[in-house]
């Protein structure tokens, strides 16, 4: 009865946004990018005037890009309007997942969480002795010298490989660089870091990656008072995506969504 008296204190309100899933630029259903979460985003900073904003996070990573204009929009949004932000963990939180987590001010995990995963990875199939075993000849033709790099049916060039991983060097100098500074002296040094390790809650918080073991619930209300309100925000799904449009499209991207996610332990 006390919303509808217009006088009648209430308590602080938290904007809670769920990223959960594997970070890509496809917009099939499941996946998070900028241009699916931007709406949410944007309201969940200005809707009902929020104390602060939350993160719940459950994501094994998936492009790079995507991470860093997620977190980009949530820093600048949060920076705007001088608005606090928490960052949840609930399984994973690893690779551009932890890139998100990164976004916010504080990170809070559970016991079993895994964090960490800050490397670069590429990974693809060779198939030029299998088509040389059957007969079949691979023809290609380009205008351009590396227009046909890593051709997965030749073999292996030196070269392109080289290329790849400076590649891979640039973006990965980029991922430490966005953790050093959101992180800042809460990292404790560890020649592992910056590896592509990564570790449970708790020695995740050791090391720094996180800020402690609490759930979003129960720190809310220590952070903002047992009156505290919360409102979710998350993707819209379209109405091909709800009732399975392009269900071979899912099921493929299905499976290498579970293998991404089975990297750490989760399926």
């Amino acid at each position: 009865m006390k919303r509808f008296i217009p006088f009648f204190p209430k308590g602080p309100l938290v904007s809670v946004i769920r990223l959960s899933g594997v970070i890509a630029a496809s917009a099939r259903g499941g996946t998070l990018s900028d241009h699916a979460l931007a709406p949410a985003i944007e309201r969940a900073f200005a809707k009902g005037k929020p104390t602060a904003v939350a993160l719940v996070l459950n994501s094994p990573g998936g492009s790079p890009v995507q991470s860093a204009l997620i977190a980009a929009r949530i820093r600048r949004l949060a920076e705007d309007k001088k608005i606090p932000v928490h960052a949840f963990v609930e399984d994973v939180a690893a690779s551009g997942g932890y890139w998100l987590a990164c976004a916010a001010d504080d990170i809070w995990v559970d016991d079993s969480s895994i964090l960490g995963s800050i490397g670069v990875i590429s990974a693809g199939f060779g198939f030029s002795d299998a088509i040389a075993r059957i007969g079949i000849e691979r023809r290609v033709y380009t205008a351009g010298a590396n227009k046909s790099l890593l051709d997965p049916f030749r073999p292996e060039n030196p070269d392109d490989i080289a290329r790849l991983r400076e590649i891979q060097d640039q973006i990965h100098r980029a991922f430490i660089a966005h953790v050093s500074t959101r992180r800042g002296d809460r990292l404790r040094p560890d020649e592992d870091l910056f590896t592509g390790r990564f570790w449970a809650g708790g020695r995740a918080v050791e090391l720094g990656l996180a800020d402690g073991v609490a759930h979003i619930a129960p720190k809310l209300k220590t952070l903002y008072g047992d009156k505290v309100r919360v409102q979710h925000f998350g993707p819209k799904r379209g109405l091909f995506q709800r009732f399975g449009a392009s269900l071979t499209a899912e099921i493929t991207a299905g499976i290498e969504d579970r293998a991404l996610w089975s990297r750490y332990g989760v399926n």
